[in-house]
């Protein structure tokens, strides 16, 4: 769905959840979710929910809740590399959905937590239990939840202050210019493709290092190692494919091509580091490439090349 109309008078100054829950008949966490989707848009950009309105101000809704009640909890299987009471970490195998949302009512990660630990039904958002931060949905590797609200209010900050480490394995076409680099390129939803997103002026700030580990001439690949500095929704994926170097597999940003017959991105979360939320010690996880991916390398031709 993509619905647009202009700020009334009668929201001028309100904050945007507020205001669209009362225009909408949603309620606050239902546009809430919608806002961290960044499927709201006022005048051409996402924004925050704490973000004030003015009259005539264009909000466009890229979509709508879709859960009629919160989730519950779903008999599926996930694999758990940490727990304890406070946080649990998992890896995400690829395929699968974080949250319910648009067209995933059910079968999701989330539901899968709440099988295994109910009481995750009350901390931070009733739609998105535990959740602090998101893996895509082809992107496998390691994700941390909160177990209390305590844990998740720190996650949340950590992830805000950027102190989470955060490095995920990539495999692209082409060589980059540099064997280490930093892109800092601004992101917001596309403008010709709602469900993607793009390099944007108006974006959000956005910021991935990266680091060449080994490359190949025939074909002409590269893996890296890329560490996020913030979180933007398909982050990697976007600022890869905008020098040039789309992650093989990645259909929706330019990387799939036939000679490498990956269903999916090239993308690994390998590494998690976080301040534990009560004791405040590190804690960090790593995680190997699942088979799907070591398949793929092991498929190459030639040995890799030490980076330039």
């Amino acid at each position: 769905m993509s619905e647009v109309f202009e700020v009334p008078d009668v929201c001028d100054g309100d904050r945007v959840d507020r205001a669209l829950a009362l225009l909408t008949g949603w309620s606050r966490s239902e546009v809430q979710a919608l806002l961290a989707d960044e499927l709201v848009l006022v005048d051409g950009r996402a924004v925050a929910k704490s973000h004030r309105l003015s009259i005539g101000d264009r909000v466009e809704l890229l979509g709508a809740p879709t859960p009629d009640a919160p989730p519950s909890g779903e008999a599926i299987a996930i694999e758990v590399r940490y727990e304890d009471d406070d946080v649990v970490v998992v890896a995400k195998p690829a395929g699968l959905v974080v949250h319910p949302g648009a067209g995933n009512a059910h079968g999701t990660l989330v539901n899968a937590l709440l099988h295994r630990y109910p009481e995750m039904a009350d901390v931070g958002d009733e739609f998105r239990p535990g959740i602090v931060h998101r893996l895509d949905r082809d992107t496998s590797g390691l994700l941390v939840v909160a177990r209390t609200q305590a844990a998740y209010e720190s996650l949340v900050e950590q992830l805000a202050s950027r102190s989470v480490e955060r490095i995920y394995d990539a495999l692209c076409w082409g060589s980059p210019a540099s064997s280490r680099g930093l892109i800092d390129a601004p992101i917001g939803r596309s403008v010709h493709r709602r469900t993607r997103m793009s390099i944007r002026d108006d974006g959000r700030d956005a910021r991935t290092r990266y680091a060449v580990v080994a490359q190949w001439r025939r074909p002409d690949l590269s893996q890296l190692e890329c560490q996020l500095e913030t979180g933007r929704t398909h982050q990697i994926r976007v600022h890869l494919a905008a020098i040039g170097h789309p992650i093989v597999g990645d259909a929706t940003y330019g990387g799939y091509r036939e000679n490498i017959a990956l269903r999916r991105p090239f993308l690994h979360a390998r590494l998690l580091g976080f301040a534990h939320p009560r004791t405040g010690t590190q804690v960090l996880v790593t995680e190997p490439l699942p088979a799907d991916l070591t398949g793929v390398l092991a498929s190459l031709d030639t040995e890799p090349d030490p980076p330039d």
